[in-house]
């Protein structure tokens, strides 16, 4: 077709009104395109080996890890227990099992097989007379060791047959006895057999990947609920496990791919009728709205990395004002040791806390003071403390009310945060215990300082309640209405994205929609990455290394 005029292969598209495939001018692939309301759409890209196969039932082809390190097709499965469902991608590779809960002492512990020899696993484990449960129905069954034909427990077993099934194989869950014997002795009898190995971490999850059952930013939202520890972190988590921001970039890899339609029906018809003359003008407008919505976005960015990885509040101040004391307190626990005189700590103390449902990492720094009387290692601990206070998302600066206080809340020293260009969020006067009555009723504090006693404990739950109401600030886009980018992977690819945009937009405005269209396609290139439809191994070995043997 690309033989014939402009005109000739622009009239009979419009003539068939329907998805017509054009081999592109290299021949080696194909354009499938649609022609409807004289508005060209490029839908997606097909060899001439998947034109064919359009005519049947649809495949999709994935690159495999597995066994033959090769693309495999999704076909039609042959089992008889299976009519009608899909041979999984990872299909051929080895059957493996693994503990998939925690290790020691419970009441049930859950055992997993998964694969092509899963059935047979479990039937290696009954009596020779004992049918296998129907799938998906829990079954009382007795467990023997193939070997010697001991009885190893009574167990629950669900049997789950592909396709529907966490990994998308055929999957079988021994919920048995969580005896350490018990566990060992189940788990020795299936190492016994020929067809099985064990799992090695996050293989179940990496086959539910390779199958189609969670794209990449689901298999992260997996493992982020796995280590929730906090509300904040659990919201975040199922959210994305719920696949809310793979949803989110599937709408914006759409709008960009109609956009490079667009400019490809303008490029191969732009001179016929039945093109509008403003569609590269309606294209640029669009990618303008796109590239908005994609940098709000990434500027909530990093609220989702604070829900994640916790917020950073560094506890700053001169020597013996009660920073640790504070710690310990916020902590709910004596993390650091508090001793009369100044200089106990020397070095950052990291501590993980729930401070109203949000992650905090609380850092309690060495006394900020300089002079000759300063030794090597405190002045080393001075250095570190200033550089935690310059990398911390929330300050919170710590003040002895029966000393000079810093000139910034009203009086007339001058704290070292102030030198380091370091604007605490807040500022906690202590030992009000030590105060005369006089002056503790004394004029109503500026907000964000608060006087309190770590003896007497008096303050502490206004300090308590507006730490986390300052957590909530930084991580309130997070655990808001809108999926928010939780992994920095996320945000580069966004970035670059953002970028191309912005290139395309260049040369749109310059008239060149050649260099626009490329642009575009790159791209488009970067939201495959995101969701694992386009990877290379390291990306993945980092994502499914994050996961535990037997998930």
């Amino acid at each position: 077709m690309w033989n014939l005029p402009r005109a000739a292969r622009a009239a009979a598209i419009a003539a068939t009104r329907r998805v017509c495939v054009v081999p592109d001018r290299s021949g080696q692939l194909r354009w499938l395109k649609t022609w409807k309301q004289h508005h060209y759409v490029l839908a997606r890209r097909v060899t001439p080996q998947t034109q064919t196969a359009q005519s049947q039932r649809s495949t999709s082809t994935v690159v495999s890890p597995f066994r033959h390190q090769q693309a495999l097709p999704v076909a039609q499965s042959s089992d008889a227990g299976s009519q009608g469902a899909q041979l999984p991608v990872t299909a051929g590779s080895p059957t493996v099992f693994a503990l998939s809960t925690g290790h020691g002492k419970a009441g049930v512990a859950v055992i997993r097989i998964s694969g092509d020899k899963a059935f047979s696993a479990l039937q290696a484990l009954l009596q020779p007379c004992t049918p296998l449960p129907k799938p998906r129905m829990a079954s009382l069954c007795k467990l023997y060791d193939p070997t010697t034909q001991h009885l190893l427990d009574f167990a629950l077993v669900l049997c789950f047959a592909q396709p529907a099934s966490f990994t998308g194989e055929n999957v079988v869950e021994l919920h048995v006895h969580g005896g350490t014997a018990v566990v060992s002795s189940v788990l020795k009898a299936l190492g016994a057999l020929d067809s099985l190995q064990p799992a090695e971490a996050g293989e179940f999850t990496k086959r539910a990947f390779w199958n189609n059952k969670l794209d990449l930013t689901q298999v992260e939202g997996l493992a982020d609920l796995i280590s929730a520890e906090t509300e904040a972190q659990h919201k975040q988590a199922i959210r994305q496990m719920n696949g809310e921001a793979s949803s989110l970039y599937e709408e914006w890899r759409i709008r960009l791919l109609k956009s490079i339609g667009h400019i490809e029906a303008y490029i191969d018809f732009g001179d016929d009728e039945n093109i509008e003359t403003d569609v590269v003008d309606v294209v640029l407008k669009q990618l303008k709205d796109l590239r908005h919505d994609i940098a709000r976005h990434l500027n909530d960015w990093k609220s989702g990395e604070r829900v994640r990885n916790g917020v950073t509040a560094a506890i700053i101040g001169k020597p013996d004002v009660g920073k640790s004391s504070l710690l310990n307190y916020l902590c709910r626990n004596d993390v650091a040791i508090v001793a009369a005189g100044p200089g106990t700590t020397r070095d950052v103390i990291s501590v993980h806390a729930d401070i109203g449902g949000y992650p905090v990492v609380f850092q309690d720094t060495a006394g900020m003071r300089e002079g000759d009387h300063v030794g090597t290692v405190e002045q080393e601990g001075v250095l570190r403390a200033k550089r935690a206070a310059s990398h911390a998302d929330l300050c919170i600066c710590v003040q002895d009310s029966t000393q000079q206080l810093c000139s910034r809340i009203g009086g007339n020293d001058t704290c070292l945060c102030q030198q380091q260009s370091v604007m605490p969020a807040l500022t906690v006067i202590n030992k009000l215990d030590l105060l005369a009555s006089t002056v503790k009723n004394g004029p109503t504090l500026d907000r964000g300082v608060f006087s309190v006693s770590m003896r007497t404990r008096e303050g502490l739950d206004a300090l308590h309640e507006a730490i986390a109401a300052q957590l909530k600030s930084l991580c309130e886009s997070a655990t808001g209405d809108h999926p928010v980018a939780v992994r920095a992977r996320h945000q580069v690819h966004l970035q670059q994205c953002v970028d191309a945009i912005d290139e395309a937009l260049e040369y749109g405005q310059e008239g060149m929609p050649v260099h626009c269209a490329e642009a575009l396609r790159h791209g488009l290139h970067t939201f495959g990455h995101i969701v694992g439809r386009i990877h290379t191994e390291d990306i993945l070995d980092v994502v499914f290394g994050d996961f535990c043997i037997g998930k």
